[in-house]
């Protein structure tokens, strides 16, 4: 079982609207060294044991495809310490940044979109409960408790009110960059795409 209220707490969340753009920021400590961290979100064999299975040419320059989900240009590959890379759209940018913290890591993954695109910084709330849900997979993986199938576990009830406790985290996150009305439109979306099978 997950501990809804831990793992939601574990997570920094940052919304912001600047120069056109708007950034969602995550951060999360891990029990684990940079170099484990990285191997995680980079190696094909462990990445599908946690999120999804990648295919493509992994080198700076080349071409992903996450299965049932998005693709992108890897941009820049620094091991063990930062990835960038556009994620379903050339304007939309994917980093991730591991710094080493004594025993452990610090992720932080930086998601930027025109606002054009995201048509408010209540966008944050189409893009961070998906989020959250990756690192909570890692935090999983690394801890050695994920289920043998992480995409059915991420469709379960229990992940979907985990999702449910997300979104309300990224509406606090994003108050004060949107507007009431803005914020209420993504939270009524994000709830119909993160928890479609929860009844309260």
């Amino acid at each position: 079982m997950i501990d809804i209220a831990a793992q939601i707490g574990a997570t920094g969340r940052e919304v912001t609207e600047a120069d056109g753009l708007v950034r969602v920021l995550l951060t999360r400590d891990y029990d684990a060294a940079p170099a484990d961290v990285w191997d995680a979100l980079t190696d094909p064999e462990r990445l599908l044991r946690w999120f999804l299975p990648i295919t493509g040419d992994l080198g700076v320059g080349g071409r992903f495809q996450l299965e049932g989900n998005a693709g992108g240009e890897i941009l820049h590959c620094e091991p063990p310490t930062r990835l960038k890379v556009t994620f379903g759209d050339a304007t939309s940018l994917v980093e991730v940044r591991l710094v080493e913290s004594g025993p452990r890591t610090r992720l932080e993954l930086e998601h930027t979109v025109p606002v054009a695109f995201a048509g408010s910084a209540a966008g944050s709330l189409f893009v961070g409960p998906g989020w959250d849900g990756a690192v909570l997979g890692l935090a999983l993986y690394l801890a050695g408790e994920i289920a043998d199938d992480p995409v059915a576990a991420a469709n379960s009830l229990q992940t979907q009110r985990f999702n449910l406790a997300s979104i309300e985290a990224w509406v606090a996150a994003s108050t004060g960059a949107a507007t009431a009305e803005e914020i209420e439109a993504g939270r009524v979306a994000a709830f119909a795409q993160y928890c479609p099978d929860v009844k309260d």
